[in-house]
């Protein structure tokens, strides 16, 4: 089935069109990665996947559901991380993941947040203030919390931002062994062309707000004739572009 339908979908602020009639789907159990500069208009995207924002035309599906009318059964089986949103500062650690835990009825609420410590490394950081954590460890904990509920659709901006390599690529292989275990299906914003090549089986390329191009990295490579996707990301940046996606 897919678990993300977008169709024609639109935000305007004003005279601004930040995101222009765009549609695309999401098969469960695969991960898409949504590429392009500031501005480009992944975040009113995401914002939008999330209810945060309210379209200004076009509808969104996910897991079956009517964003517009039935999100909150959505959004039960959904999570979303980013290391730009803070998590409440004078929080503990495992106080803010009990916060979620809750919001999100986890049974077995100790078991779990001790499962993703394990994980993710964070048995030392569990009883210090979110505010007191560096950015590296705020991403990790951002992780978690948006894993807390073992969610269906999962909706990663910039997963491993601040991470050193090893970590990041610690965390990048939990990412891929959580989907393939779960069939959890995955959105990934991110500007590490590496990660989306090792990660995503799709991607769309955003700009102005407008679907500029798509297809998998192995396919994009080809069209752009470039050996990754940082120089294909380069080429669409600065208009250099193949033929326009139908």
């Amino acid at each position: 089935m897919d678990a993300i339908v977008v169709s024609r979908l639109t935000k305007r602020y004003s005279a601004t069109l930040a995101v222009n009639d765009i549609s695309f789907t999401v098969r469960a159990g695969m991960t898409l990665g949504l590429l392009g500069g500031n501005g480009a208009g992944k975040t009113t995207t995401i914002a939008m996947l999330l209810g945060l924002l309210i379209p200004s035309s076009g509808s969104i599906r996910i897991l079956g559901h009517d964003m517009a009318r039935d999100r909150f059964a959505a959004l039960a089986r959904m999570n979303f991380s980013s290391p730009y949103i803070a998590l409440p500062s004078r929080l503990s650690v495992v106080e803010n993941l009990r916060v979620y835990a809750h919001l999100y009825d986890v049974p077995r609420m100790e078991h779990r947040i001790r499962e993703l410590a394990d994980e993710l490394d964070l048995h030392a950081l569990l009883d210090r203030p979110a505010g007191e954590l560096s950015a590296g460890q705020k991403t990790r904990v951002a992780l978690a919390k948006s894993l807390i509920n073992r969610p269906d659709v999962l909706l990663l901006d910039e997963p491993t931002a601040s991470l050193d390599p090893d970590t990041g690529d610690m965390v990048r292989g939990w990412l891929e062994r959580y989907r393939a275990a779960t069939g959890c299906t995955f959105l990934l914003a991110s500007h590490n062309m590496a990660e989306v090549e090792r990660m995503c089986s799709n991607v769309l390329m955003l700009k102005s707000g407008v679907i500029v191009d798509r297809g998998t990295p192995a396919e994009l490579l080809d069209r752009y004739q470039r050996d990754g996707l940082e120089e294909v990301f380069l080429d669409i940046a600065r208009g250099r572009q193949a033929e326009p996606v139908s």
